[in-house]
């Protein structure tokens, strides 16, 4: 007896991006969520089966493109401090679940509609940038100088933060650098270094990002340090346990990421 031809199903998620890089999806804004509930990074995700370093890497990311933080820590309390949405993480999860509602009543139509069309129904479906960079701040162009062979480009990122970037003229012509355009700068952790007490010390790398010391994770042999910016966004950098040491770095300290315009790779949204 021939066994009955299965029907075609449509199926889609929502992603949502800011110039091409990747803010968040289903579960990025599950994270998010289950920070609401619990109260704390561990905690969240533990319930959605994330490591604690992988939860935090979202967030950094999140809230760098948000170009404000989504997720703030709370201090003091029986408990002893928390973590919690600020006002616009939470604005963000609520548009998202209703985005979503509508998204899948907009699917289901398709899936009915799609009954009886050829077996190779194509889905397209937009593809997001990835990267390896730990650093990913989006900005705009606000000054570019020319140079004969290399360019120098300057962005503002959230919080009015300003980072340089040396790169060919040919790959400034290339990406259409030039004054108002939207473009990434990406940073590897490993380029950064970090400095606690630079109060009248003179540095030959041109960019230098102060805040605060918001997470130390010490591991086998390097430290994981991340220093949360004045005005939004965070900064990413590893250094050794023995440079952690004695540096003193401990949450709430004041610190510095500095790193070479020659480290920046910079690109634009597709």
């Amino acid at each position: 007896m021939e066994g009955k031809k299965a029907g075609i199903e449509l199926h889609g998620s929502i992603w949502m991006t800011v110039g091409g890089a990747n803010l968040g999806g289903p579960g990025r804004i599950e994270l998010l969520s289950r920070i609401a509930d619990c109260g704390s990074i561990t905690q969240a995700a533990k319930a959605i089966g994330m490591s604690y370093k992988a939860a935090w890497d979202a967030i950094d990311t999140m809230n760098n493109l948000a170009g404000e933080p989504l997720v703030e820590r709370v201090t003091g309390g029986r408990g002893g401090g928390g973590t919690r949405l600020t006002r616009r993480g939470e604005q963000l999860v609520e548009n998202f679940r209703l985005i979503e509602r509508e998204h899948r009543r907009f699917v289901d139509l398709l899936s009915q509609q799609a009954e009886g069309i050829a077996d190779d129904y194509l889905l397209i479906r937009r593809m997001s940038m990835k990267t390896s960079a730990r650093n990913q701040f989006l900005g705009k162009v606000i000054e570019v100088q020319r140079g004969t062979v290399n360019d120098e480009v300057a962005l503002e990122v959230a919080g009015g933060h300003r980072i340089v970037a040396i790169v060919t003229h040919g790959s400034a012509e290339g990406l259409s650098l030039q004054q108002g355009a939207e473009a990434f700068a990406l940073i590897k952790s490993s380029s950064i270094i970090v400095v606690t007490d630079d109060e009248g010390a003179r540095f030959s790398a041109r960019n230098c990002l102060s805040g605060t010391v918001s997470r130390v994770q010490p591991g086998a042999v390097n430290t994981d340090v991340v220093i949360d910016l004045p005005g939004g966004g965070a900064v990413a950098a590893i250094v050794t346990n023995e440079s952690s040491d004695a540096l003193g770095l401990v949450v709430g300290k004041a610190a510095s990421a500095i790193f070479k315009a020659s480290s920046v790779i910079i690109g634009v949204p597709a």
